[in-house]
């Protein structure tokens, strides 16, 4: 297998923990990370470099540096930016896009001046209008940025499930679509384990009471908050998440996760984008599918586009 490099763009709280998680996971053996703060940068590096003494740990070149590193990166994570803080937990991600776009109008333009080669996989919030902006206005090959999307939701919403029936999260299957954000859904007609529907889950599964879909769908939302009230901040899930994606493109593993990408004509959607199930690939998106709904998921998918399409004009993007 041909060496590969992983580039991290912004390592705060979130960007040194998908530093930690991609060196546990074996994902490059080159890992260059950027910062407009150099000297932490540079420090994180160092501090990382220290793990690789020991013998669970593969020897990677890990290094600080500028965006001249993105020249021959196989992938890229983007996780610059602010993010919420506890205090502003009562406002959802869309509260930061007009902050961050202008970040993002930063790292686009200077990675383009190296690459237009690299899987760009996006975290800065809020995500889909991030993904929207980076993939629409720079002339960047569409199939090759994606933003972890609602791949993190559907983790806690696995979770949450497995929780309830005391089971393995990994045999839990289904999604949550749309937004990365308070929009988001459950795709409750997807969700099964070992084939089971969920409507014929408590028939199977001994639970002290029956799984409660408007509760749970309701806790995948609330418990970022319980995240981030709790320690101020969220990252081992979605440091998690970026990783997961970046392993299925370095190993052109054809796995499928719902990320978000810009929507071309599915559902009768345009000029948004949200997360529906992808097939990722070597080359990024190789896929993206259009899903069977029911009519009630269509309509809160409709309903999660028009309040991104809201964000998306509301920061000038779209008339």
């Amino acid at each position: 297998m041909k060496s590969s490099k992983l580039v991290i763009v912004g390592v705060g709280n979130v960007g040194s923990a998908v530093l930690n998680c991609a060196l546990s996971l074996g994902l490059a053996s080159e890992i260059a990370i950027i910062d407009i703060k150099e000297k932490k940068a540079r420090g994180e590096a160092l501090d990382s470099s220290h793990a690789l003494p020991y013998a669970l740990h593969p020897n990677v070149n890990i290094r600080a540096g500028s965006f001249a590193e993105c020249t021959d990166a196989d992938v890229i994570i983007i996780a610059a930016g602010p993010s919420i803080l506890p205090e502003e937990a009562s406002k959802d991600r869309l509260a930061l896009a007009g902050k961050n776009i202008a970040v993002m109008k930063d790292v686009m333009t200077s990675i383009t001046q190296y690459t237009k080669e690299a899987v760009i996989i996006m975290i800065t919030n809020p995500l889909d209008i991030m993904v929207y902006y980076a993939q629409n206005f720079f002339g960047y090959p569409k199939n090759k940025i994606l933003g972890t999307g609602t791949t993190l939701e559907t983790a806690r919403f696995k979770q949450i499930i497995a929780s309830h029936y005391d089971l393995d999260p990994k045999n839990v299957h289904g999604y949550i679509l749309g937004e990365h954000g308070n929009s988001a859904f459950a795709a409750w007609s997807l969700v099964n384990i070992a084939a089971i529907p969920a409507a014929r889950l408590n028939e199977y599964f001994p639970a002290d009471q029956p799984l409660d879909f408007n509760k749970t769908a309701a806790q995948v939302i609330q418990v970022a908050y319980d995240v981030l009230n709790s320690k101020g901040w969220t990252n081992s899930g979605i440091a998690m998440a970026a990783c997961r994606i970046a392993r299925a493109v370095l190993f052109n593993e054809r796995s499928i996760f719902p990320v978000s990408t810009t929507l071309e004509g599915e559902y009768g959607l345009t000029g948004v984008a949200l997360s529906l199930p992808c097939v990722i690939a070597a080359e990024g998106v190789r896929q993206r599918l259009e899903v069977p709904l029911a009519d009630d998921e269509a309509a809160k998918l409709t309903a999660s586009a028009a309040n991104l399409k809201n964000v998306i004009k509301s920061v000038g993007l779209a008339k």
